[in-house]
């Protein structure tokens, strides 16, 4: 299997919004899209996506790990975007109707299928910069994907970035793909000064999050996170880890806390990074002010791994959903 996101099923789920109004969902034969060279996304960036897996247990059938909320979540990108905002039950249909399709295409845990649902804005108006886009096209697209810890989970080294933040306030929490596109340029240019895995965003000594994963900080008995606001991803992943580890009997603080803060808790607590593609990765090094700073000894700790495995136990059809999260597809 390849690098992670590079092979993809052979059908695609897909359907268009003309008229003010959706049109019926067809899974087609993966291909090319033909769009306009005006089409208001290559302008003005109006796009947004989703990440979410598939499982496919001993039962044969596939399991989808929080549909309902990512379709919710999409739904608000596009409205932050001023996209058509696609029916819940037509994004779940294309969803579910691809996973059947593919089911025999999804690897046994801990490997699975990868859903990308994606929005785009397909206006032929290179004048509307100003103007939202009122065409547009939905796409889902399947690609299976492998354990993102083959060979173990290495602590990751962060660099903790307190001048520069990773996107704008009023799209912090929109998942467009704009919002990777301005963390890229920080964090290659520190894996290339600092040899760094990525940077946690910091802007004004606020600990936010790095360019693509929610931050952590995980004690012996708490975990400590800051609240959602506006400025950055409301993480499904970190959502899922603080409901298990209050279960678990971690008290789960949300608040904000500064570099300073940080610092003085890595000294005792782990760190880790929540996402869909890696779930939960261990912290091991910060570097700041050209120092690097040990996150207790450096390793994955054992924390970080009980919550991981909580949550995959559950995506595995180890442990029970007690959450309703699963939907399951035949």
């Amino acid at each position: 299997m390849g690098q992670f996101g590079t092979e993809f099923c052979d059908h695609f789920a897909i359907a268009r919004f003309k008229n003010n109004a959706w049109s019926n969902a067809a899974i087609e034969p993966l291909q090319p899209l033909a769009l306009h060279p005006a089409a208001h996304v290559f302008h003005y960036a109006s796009t947004c996506f989703e990440g979410f897996k598939a499982y496919k247990w001993d039962d044969g059938k596939a399991h989808i790990f929080r549909l309902a909320d990512h379709i919710a979540r999409m739904q608000r990108s596009a409205e932050s975007l001023r996209l058509p905002i696609p029916d819940a039950d037509l994004l779940a249909s294309m969803v579910t109707d691809l996973v059947a399709r593919q089911v025999d295409d999804i690897p046994a845990p801990p490997s699975s299928l990868y859903l990308r649902p994606t929005l785009i804005g397909t206006l032929e108006n290179i004048g509307a910069a100003a103007s939202p886009s009122t065409e547009a096209i939905l796409f889902v697209l399947a690609s299976p994907v492998g354990d993102y810890f083959a060979g173990g989970s290495k602590a990751l080294k962060l660099l903790v970035e307190t001048e520069r933040a990773r996107s704008t306030e009023q799209l912090g929490s929109t998942k467009t793909g704009g919002n990777y596109a301005a963390a890229l340029g920080p964090t290659l240019e520190a894996k290339k000064k600092y040899g760094v895995d990525q940077v946690l965003f910091c802007p004004h000594g606020d600990v936010q999050e790095t360019g693509a994963a929610n931050f952590l900080v995980i004690g012996d008995n708490e975990i400590i996170t800051k609240p959602l606001d506006s400025t950055f991803l409301h993480g499904m992943t970190r959502d899922s880890i603080l409901k298990l580890a209050a279960e678990n009997g971690y008290k789960v603080t949300e608040k904000n806390f500064t570099v300073s803060e940080l610092l003085e808790l890595v000294k005792s607590h782990e760190a880790a990074l929540s996402g869909t593609a890696a779930c939960l990765s261990p912290v091991g090094t910060l570097v700041y002010k050209d120092e690097e700073i040990k996150v207790r000894d450096g390793n994955a700790g054992p924390n970080t791994e009980k919550l991981r495995k909580a949550l995959q136990d559950i995506q595995y059809g180890l442990a029970p959903d007690t959450h309703g999260w699963l939907t399951d597809v035949s």
